[in-house]
Formats: C-alpha cells, sequence, structure tokens
C-alpha cells in the first residue's frame, strides 16, 4: 500500500460511469418493470452502494476508508438501447474516493447484466471509467 500519513485530510469527490448495452427488447421490459427477477434499478443501487463500501476487501491494496456520501444514478437512453450508470463518492479522509466509485459503477452494472443475462445473451457491460475527481495534491480532473 502507499503510505498515506504525510497526507493531509481533505474533501475527495469522483465520478464513475458506465453503460450496460441491451437489445431493444430487453430496454422494453426493463422500461415496463417487467423483468422475472423484480426491480433491476433499486437492486442496482443498493448493490453499488453496498460495493463502494467495501472496495478496500475487492481491489487488494486500496485504503480502507470512510465514505461520507455515496450516490448511484441509473437511467435509460432508448437511442442507444442502454442503461446508463453514474457513481458519485465522496470522502473527508487523505486518499481519494476514485476506486470506491469505479467499483460502485462497476457492480451495479454487472448487477443489472445478471439480473437480464436470462434474457439477453448478447447484453455488454461498456465503458466503465472515471469521469471526476477533486480533492488531494493533484486538484480537479475532468475527462473532456
Amino acid at each position: 500500500m502507499v503510505d498515506i500519513s504525510d497526507k493531509k485530510a481533505s474533501k475527495r469527490v469522483a465520478i464513475a460511469s458506465g453503460s450496460v448495452n441491451v437489445s431493444k427488447k430487453t430496454l422494453e421490459l426493463i422500461k415496463n418493470d417487467n423483468v422475472e427477477k423484480g426491480d433491476i434499478f433499486s437492486t442496482a443501487r443498493i448493490a453499488g452502494i453496498i460495493a463502494s463500501k467495501k472496495t478496500h476487501e475487492l481491489i487488494p491494496l486500496c485504503h480502507n476508508i470512510n465514505i461520507d456520501f455515496i450516490k448511484v444514478d441509473i437511467s435509460v437512453d432508448s437511442k442507444m438501447s442502454s442503461i446508463n450508470v453514474i457513481c458519485e463518492s465522496q470522502t473527508t479522509q487523505k486518499t481519494g474516493v476514485e476506486m470506491e466509485a469505479l467499483v460502485a459503477c462497476s457492480v451495479a452494472c454487472l448487477t443489472i447484466y445478471d439480473m437480464i443475462k436470462s434474457r439477453d445473451k448478447k447484453a455488454s457491460i461498456t465503458n466503465i471509467k472515471l469521469d471526476f475527481k477533486s480533492g488531494g495534491k493533484s486538484g480537479i480532473y475532468k475527462r473532456r
């Protein structure tokens, strides 16, 4: 692990996003809340929140930090036939929350995939990425 003992605590924010691409038929099932496993969006949100808080258990060299805030937003893009996930994590610790946002996004997408896989074998998870981070000595990063 990286030594963070000399770092200063500060407010740190990270936003990550990703998508689950599905067939038009699957998208209609999701929009009509007609998926056998239940409420996809609520389940994926909770899975993302739990995953964010357990990031240090999943990624070997991540620090165990307190999460002050986590939000998982999920939306449907009918034109692209996809479900978009945006996760925001915040802390006031000595290290950033990029991994917590990325893990939350990944697990939320995986949960969506798990809930539709019996209906859509061609579904795919794409574009999981860090979109924004602030705090710490490296300052602000914003994907263009």
